[in-house]
């Protein structure tokens, strides 16, 4: 398959024509998340980068085998070999098992990329389910001569590594200058050196992540994980290795040391890393507790946030930039792509009433050629939205009967259309999308924002609940002075709660709303859309003073089941 597709190649340091390993087919390994927190902002930059990717590369024909991996082991503190584990952390803290705080959170990224609309992978590993793997990896690097054992762990001997390869490669640093920065201290542990870093780790005696291995009982150094399991699924050679910047060094450096080991060559032929997301300059992470959490943007409930801003505003925002820019948050950023979205959407609804007719005075194969270039520069989406929002100028031009176009040309130019904003960007349509399926998206939302309040409140974070108080009351309009809270609707009790906490995607009614009703209703926002239900704590409330029309069924009045 010829292919056109130029990917800028992290370890060359230049753009490079993507050609595959195997004609036809593409192999593609991306650096998932450590599950111990709620998704952030910083997430879905590669989330939303390696799915345009994955749906581009489909578009042109490949067949592609996408593997994202699950941390649930294994990523110590600080990205170091020493500390205490992030995930079982967490789970002391919590007085949990750690799989049960690596599951809570590795739904609740799912969650969150659903409502990104980012496509689920090929495969999915998790570090967990692949220790076996991973110490087969091990013992292998220990028969070449390139690690050592100390005191139950199992370390990577950079040194000896460097004199046959090149230890640096990827992130341009030169042994020398890593051992001339790096202190050598008494005490420092079980390494030779300080830059040597661990394959396997003996597990102290509190440690409750644990697992057998001919050197004791232990568990797997972080960047272990993903030279097993990239090799296991895709192969000793495969095309595409990817994930963010701040992965580069350590993490893929030593990824790349580790497989070299073991194999004798290169893994992966093209590293591809996104930039960052950044704050006031500096880089948004959980390590740095400068984060905004997804949830916290579709509900507007973090400080910083001056409103919610829906799932697709965040993708949009994302697409926005080239992905080896810097992306800098800011309120002011995120209600520009707010509007830059309304405005492609509203082009997208307009190429509805374009009326088609005898000739053409527009070429669609202008908006195709265009996108398509765009996207073969280095998956470059901000001139793929900027093609397509000169196109939205046209289709208005062809709506008001300034230009004209034959009924041939304007199926080109809606396949063409929606090929690029839908399937490719991977954008979404949230107004037309929840009238089309009945989908109710407010309730998910309002849902969220009174959870945040309720904490907030709990907190005594007293302007974090005004806000959100105030925030609502502008959303679905405040109830007037002096109105009666009570009223008698049809009780609806949704099923599938969570133990932990209320989810990002909404939950679902109960198909028999009377049945075993024991709650009062009440309304909120007299100027809310009708019949709007929001489960709150064993209180059903409804947005809006007059419910939409439902079937006959028992109400709630005074607690009693009336007929």
């Amino acid at each position: 398959m010829e292919s056109k597709l130029v990917l800028y190649n992290t370890l060359t340091r230049r753009k490079e024509v993507f050609e595959p390993l195997t004609p036809g087919r593409v192999g593609m390994y991306v650096c998932g998340p450590t599950v111990y927190g709620d998704p952030h902002l910083g997430h879905a930059r590669p989330a939303v980068t390696f799915d345009l990717m994955f749906r581009y590369l489909k578009s042109c024909g490949y067949k592609v085998r996408y593997v994202r991996n699950i941390t649930d082991v294994g990523h110590l503190e600080h990205d170091a070999d020493e500390g205490e584990d992030k995930i079982a952390k967490k789970a002391r803290l919590e007085q949990l098992e750690p799989m049960e705080v690596a599951h809570y959170y590795t739904e609740r990224y799912h969650r969150a990329m659903d409502a990104l609309n980012v496509e689920t992978p090929s495969i999915e590993p998790y570090a967990s389910g692949h220790i076996i793997e991973q110490i087969e990896f091990v013992k292998k690097i220990l028969a070449d001569g390139f690690a050592y054992e100390s005191n139950g762990s199992v370390y990577f001997d950079v040194e000896k590594y460097n004199a046959k390869y090149n230890y640096g490669r990827l992130s341009g640093r030169n042994l020398d200058d890593i051992i001339a920065n790096t202190r050598e201290l008494d005490g420092q542990g079980d390494k030779r050196h300080s830059y040597d870093f661990a394959l396997w780790k003996k597990a102290s005696p509190e440690h409750i992540m644990r697992w057998p291995s001919p050197w004791g009982e232990g568990f797997p150094g972080w960047h272990m994980e993903c030279s097993a399991m990239s090799t296991r699924y895709l192969g000793e050679r495969f095309d595409i290795h990817g994930g963010g910047m701040d992965l580069m060094f350590p993490h893929h450096e030593c990824e790349i040391a580790q497989s070299t080991a073991a194999l004798g060559h290169d893994s992966a032929r093209y590293w591809v890393h996104n930039n960052m997301i950044t704050i006031n300059g500096q880089k948004m992470g959980k390590s740095l507790g400068n984060f905004i959490t997804l949830e916290e943007l579709f509900t507007g409930s973090h400080k910083l946030l001056a409103q919610a801003y829906s799932p697709m505003t965040i993708r949009f925002f994302v697409l926005q930039a080239q992905y080896r820019s810097t992306l800098d948050f800011s309120n002011e950023a995120l209600q520009a792509a707010e509007k830059g979205l309304d405005r492609l959407m509203k082009g997208v609804e307009s190429l509805g009433k374009v009326k088609p007719a005898e000739t053409s005075t527009v070429d669609p194969a202008e908006l195709e050629n265009r996108c398509r270039a765009a996207m073969d520069d280095d998956l470059n989406s901000p001139m793929a939205i900027s093609a397509l929002f000169d196109w939205v100028r046209i289709i208005n031009q062809l709506v008001d009967g300034q230009q004209s176009i034959t009924a041939a040309d304007l199926e080109e130019l809606k396949a063409t259309v929606y090929r690029y904003t839908f399937d490719i960007l991977g954008l979404r349509d949230e107004k037309a999308a929840g009238a089309a399926s009945g989908r109710d998206y407010v309730t998910p939302l309002v849902e969220m924002l009174l959870d945040e309040r309720l904490k907030a409140r709990a907190a005594k974070d007293w302007a974090a609940s005004d806000r959100i108080r105030d925030g609502l009351a502008a959303a679905i309009g405040d109830r007037r002075p002096g109105r009666a809270a009570r009223s008698r609707y049809p009780c609806q009790r949704p099923q599938g709660r969570q133990r932990l906490g209320t989810g990002i995607s909404g939950k679902r009614e109960d198909p028999d709303p009377g049945r075993n009703c024991r709650r009062r209703a009440r309304t909120v926002g007299a100027g809310a859309p009708a019949g709007v239900p929001l489960w709150r704590d064993g209180l059903v409330q409804y947005a809006g003073r007059v419910p939409a029309p439902v079937p006959e069924v028992p109400v709630c009045r005074n607690q009693g089941i009336v007929g």
